[in-house]
Formats: structure tokens, C-alpha cells, sequence
């Protein structure tokens, strides 16, 4: 395993960061696919074996379960201090006012909740999971930056929202002296390069690290562009993210990972590796040769004839994601 500085901050995160998604109570949610504790807790072991450090997980994964089975598992098999943990806030966790979204109220109160379901006292990276429209911006940064004050968050991050909104927010809190976002997740693989247009230049300008979420493209990028999963059927908000005429960069991916003699998985998760502002690629892994794929891509090199094919076909669409 590599390891890298995320952003221009000290933390050394691992070149690939396990997404806790998959991992859940199944009936507790909307993804009916996810690994109970039982199924789930091999493959935090096997990251942590294959050097693997950087875990991301979120509140709303699976109404909180995730976080539950991830917090239990690294604590019996890691030292806290040798992991970097990541969380976070945004989506509904509860029904009403203050039930969801970035206000004061709800990120003192999700903070602490996280905490308790994850057994630890601090969390490494706290991100936002996306933009509030209904909240102050600066209620939301000074907030952010009262958790990491009271030493509940060593660093905060954002995820998926437009290159101006993001500005904004590191614009806010630069001006009234808190504490500014170090990462950001956002949807970037080979069949989505909308993020190279403003947000990824942002970013290195700013010296934030990129933290892609679905960097296989919910596994499109892996299989037979007509293959089914048992998530694929079922998740209705990855149904709206990609379109048929990408089917010409999985047949890219799928040639050369033949002349390779690797699998696919590989490839893709490569070609993001090879992007300057990346630090860790955030991937899920419900099988066991999917973190075998992921920890394998670190070492793989393309060459630059490979990657323009990879990149040729790309053609420009709406945003997605956010």
C-alpha cells in the first residue's frame, strides 16, 4: 500500500479508502443489499491487513447501522490512533424539523450521535454530504468549526456541490478565522469528468484533497456493460447517473485490461490513481477480490496511448450527483 498527504494537511491517508456503504443492517434503510455485522467485518479485517488505513462511512448509511458495525470492527481489530476515520452529516436521520441539513442544531447533535455509534471520542475527517441550501453558510462553518474545536473532528471535508459553492464556504470561513475543508468527495470516474471543469482545478489551486465517491461507477466500470447486480436493480439514484453511450468506455476498459491480463476493476480504479488532485479513491467492496482489485490498481501504471483511450470516448453531460 502507498500512503499520501490528503490535501496540503500533515494526515497520511492511505492510497485507497474502504466506503462503508455496503455495510449495514439490510432492513434498516434503502439498501436492501448491504452486509449485516457478520458478513461485514471480514473486509475491514482484510483492508487493514493489506495496509488499507482510511475508512469513510456516513450517519445516514443504513439509519446509522453502518457506522455501528464499522466503529465495533475497527476497534477489535486496529488501534484507533492508527486509523484515519471519516463520517458524515447532511441527510435525514429522523422525522420533523431539525431532522436533517447543516444548521447548529443538527451538526452538534449528529456529531455526538456519530461518535456514539462509531465508540470512539473523535472522528478524523467530518464532511459534509452536501450542500444546504436552507442554512447560512456560516451557521454551517462556524458550527463545523466549533466540533473541531471541542476536539470532536481533527479536520473537516465537503462532498458533491458546485465549484461556487464550495468557494464559498472556504471563502466564509477564511474570513472569520475558522477552520476550512481539506477534501473533498465528490462523483469522479471515467464515466463522469464533469468535476474536471471547475471543481478538481479548485481544488489544487487550494491544495484540497479529492476523495472520489463510486469511482467504479457502481460497478459499471467492472462488468459486461449488460450485467446486472443485485444493487444495480435495486439503487435508483445510481439508475440516473449514467447513460448508454458510455458503453464504448467499458468496452475501452475491457480491452486493455485483456491486454493487461488484469481485471477490470483495476484499470478504472488506476486511470483515477493517475490524477494529480486524487488522494484516495473511496471503494466499496462487498466480495473479496474486490479490495484484492482495488489494493492492486496502486501499483498499476498505465501508459499515456492507454489512457487516452480510456479517455477518447468521454463525451460531456449534465451534472450528476450532486
Amino acid at each position: 500500500m502507498q500512503y499520501v498527504k490528503l490535501g496540503s494537511t500533515g494526515l497520511d491517508v492511505s492510497r485507497i479508502c474502504l466506503g462503508c456503504m455496503s455495510y449495514g443492517v439490510p432492513d434498516r434503510g434503502p439498501h436492501e443489499w448491504t452486509l449485516d455485522e457478520e458478513a461485514a467485518r471480514p473486509f475491514v479485517k482484510q483492508a487493514l491487513d493489506a495496509g488499507i488505513t482510511f475508512f469513510d462511512t456516513a450517519n445516514v448509511y443504513s439509519d446509522g447501522t453502518s457506522e455501528e458495525i464499522v466503529g465495533r470492527a475497527l476497534a477489535d481489530f486496529a488501534r484507533r490512533e492508527d486509523v484515519v476515520l471519516a463520517t458524515k452529516v447532511h441527510g435525514r436521520m429522523r422525522p420533523g424539523p431539525n431532522g436533517a441539513g447543516l444548521s447548529r442544531k443538527a451538526i452538534m447533535t449528529e456529531i455526538d450521535n456519530s461518535l456514539r455509534r462509531l465508540g470512539t471520542d473523535y472522528v478524523d475527517l467530518y464532511q459534509i454530504h452536501r450542500w444546504d441550501p436552507a442554512t447560512p453558510v456560516e451557521e454551517t462553518m462556524e458550527a463545523l468549526h466549533d466540533v473541531v474545536k471541542a476536539g470532536k473532528a481533527r479536520y473537516i471535508g465537503a462532498s458533491s456541490m458546485y465549484a461556487w459553492q464550495f468557494s464559498k464556504a472556504q471563502y466564509t470561513a477564511q474570513a472569520h478565522g475558522w477552520t476550512r475543508f481539506v477534501s473533498m468527495q465528490n462523483h469522479y470516474n471515467l464515466l463522469y469528468r464533469e468535476e474536471e471543469r471547475e471543481m478538481l482545478p479548485l481544488c489544487a489551486d487550494q491544495g484540497v484533497g479529492v476523495l472520489p465517491w463510486s469511482p467504479l461507477a457502481r460497478g459499471r466500470l467492472a462488468r459486461d456493460w449488460d450485467a446486472t447486480s443485485a444493487r444495480s436493480e435495486t439503487d435508483e439514484f445510481g439508475k440516473t447517473l449514467y447513460q448508454e453511450g458510455d458503453r464504448e468506455i467499458v468496452e475501452a476498459v475491457t480491452r486493455i485490461a485483456a491486454e493487461r491480463g488484469v481485471p477490470r476493476a483495476q484499470v478504472a480504479l488506476a486511470w483515477l490513481l493517475h490524477q494529480d488532485t486524487v488522494s484516495a479513491p473511496i471503494v466499496g467492496a462487498t466480495r473479496p477480490r474486490h479490495l484484492d482489485d482495488a489494493v492492486a490498481a496502486v501499483d498499476l501504471e498505465l501508459t499515456d496511448e492507454e489512457i487516452e483511450q480510456l479517455e477518447r470516448p468521454y463525451t460531456p453531460r449534465g451534472i450528476k450527483g450532486h
